[in-house]
């Protein structure tokens, strides 16, 4: 195999000319061009992920791959102006792809540089390769609206600040058999999604933790075991929740941006595996199928002394050290607005209602699964981290990641203190409510000062418009629930 720089893939030397990768992945494709000619590669799976957190891809040979970690590689940046229906919200042929923002004038492409350090050889697919990118205009600046790179930009301003990013994933979502051989796709214009694949449920009834509900799928899991731990990502545990097919599967610390990362692949391996053995994961929060429970996605985070490398948060004589105190302040006073990150589609809100295990207001408290932010730890215990319970799982984990530092740094930069820990029913308590809907949530999103300063107002401009557009969609349909079904249970 030739090193691939002569394919006319991507603009010669486009990673080198704007100093796009740093050290350590300018060091990895040596390595990672040896791996995919040693192997004899025959694809591999260039990956942008899109606004909604959704992998989108590029399949190329094994010496395309290569030219790219060198060239970049074009990428429709068409992808940008697509609702979660795939529909075109803005009016896309206007300056600035109608989204104010001008290299978007005219549909251009973008440019793809694979993540050299991401490679992954996929046991599902055969002689097969998978790297996440980072994407740029052509003119080599980032595209602002890449959650990637907003989420280094805040790692690198908690490392300014003297810390790293620790997070541990916690994510549920649904297993399902298709109940028919082919899904028919219909063209049925701008206002109406195509109908939701019809599906069938693993089990009915309700159950939690049932060893013989896990083992009824046990063909399943273990095979998405068994690749998960091929690509380097073993599960800590799996466990049967409430809804018939729903499972849990929690993963151990790692830090931000490969959290991120982790992420995306574990997504994207659970429905690939599944895909192929005529099922359908999803990670949709709340299907309207009988008896299904709305699936979250809890993250566990912590921030580590650089200097030190001690744990931020934890103290030997509180439950929270004063910085980890101000980052919960931080993530309580942003919360309406955090909401859009952590909760992108209109189906997740109707879950915060009280008594429904998921929070219903701004409140904290102590290994709580009633509060927004539940701290797991104690006095003394080196583990102690925080634990926000406000997303699901569509939530874009670069964003909602980048979302909570943001947040937490600027409680830590105001030294801002929480309001009191709850200690009795949270359900029951004086607090701020969460948002009930998506659109109070991206109204909170639009007057965030915090996140305007953190994520920029293209950013955050391009949101608000695009989950407006979302909400007036919904508002037109006539059956909400089969609106949400066809928009968000296959696509997630």
């Amino acid at each position: 195999m030739s090193n691939g720089l002569g394919l006319g893939l991507g603009s010669a030397g486009f990673v080198e000319r704007h100093g796009l990768y740093s050290d350590e992945q300018a060091r990895a494709v040596t390595a990672v061009a040896a791996r995919i000619e040693e192997l004899g590669l025959r694809t591999v799976r260039l990956v942008l992920v899109d606004q909604h957190g959704i992998a989108r891809s590029k399949h190329v040979s094994g010496a395309g791959a290569i030219a790219a970690m060198h060239n970049g590689a074009d990428f429709s940046g068409a992808i940008y102006s697509l609702d979660t229906g795939n529909r075109v919200f803005p009016p896309a042929f206007v300056q600035g792809g109608g989204f104010g923002i001008d290299e978007f004038t005219g549909f251009p492409d973008v440019v793809v540089v694979p993540d050299p350090t991401t490679l992954r050889v996929l046991p599902w697919a055969d002689r097969t390769g998978w790297m996440i990118c980072d994407v740029y205009f052509s003119s080599g600046t980032p595209v602002p609206l890449d959650g990637r790179a907003q989420l280094r930009a805040q790692l690198a301003r908690l490392r300014e600040a003297g810390y790293s990013y620790m997070a541990g994933l916690e994510v549920e979502l649904y297993i399902t058999r298709l109940a028919r051989d082919e899904i028919r796709f219909e063209d049925v214009g701008q206002g109406e999604p195509g109908p939701a694949p019809d599906v069938e449920v693993f089990q009915r009834g309700y159950q939690f933790l049932s060893d013989v509900r896990l083992d009824g799928i046990g063909d399943t899991l273990e095979a998405i075991r068994d690749a998960l731990w091929e690509i380097g990502l073993p599960p800590r545990s799996i466990e049967d929740e409430w809804g018939p097919g729903q499972i849990e599967f929690t993963f151990g610390p790692l830090e931000g941006l490969a959290a991120a990362d982790a992420m995306i692949i574990f997504r994207s391996a659970v429905k690939a595996i599944c895909n192929r053995r005529g099922l359908l994961a999803s990670c949709m929060c709340w299907p309207a199928l009988s008896n299904f429970f709305p699936s979250g996605w809890h993250l566990h985070e912590s921030l580590v002394d650089r200097e030190s490398g001690a744990n931020a948060f934890a103290s030997d004589t509180d439950l929270l050290t004063p910085v980890g105190r101000h980052f919960v302040a931080g993530l309580l006073d942003s919360a309406p607005a955090m909401a859009v990150f952590g909760n992108p589609t209109l189906n997740s809100y109707p879950r915060f209602r009280p008594y429904s295990f998921a929070p219903d207001r701004v409140t904290w408290a102590a290994n709580n699964r009633g509060t927004l932010i539940s701290i797991q730890g104690a006095p003394g215990d080196p583990g102690t981290h925080v634990e926000n319970r406000l997303g699901e799982p569509a939530a874009n984990p670069y964003l909602w990641i980048a979302a909570n530092i943001a947040a937490g740094l600027d409680g830590m930069n105001a030294a801002a203190e929480p309001p009191p820990i709850v200690e009795s029913d949270p359900y029951a308590v004086e607090a701020p409510p969460l948002p009930q809907s998506l659109g109070e949530a991206v109204d909170a999103l639009a007057a965030s000062e915090v996140y305007r300063t953190a994520f920029g107002d293209s950013l955050v401009d391009y949101l608000v418009m695009m989950k407006r557009s979302e909400i007036e969609a919904h508002a037109k349909a006539g059956d909400a629930s089969a609106w949400e079904m066809a928009e968000y249970l296959e696509m997630f």
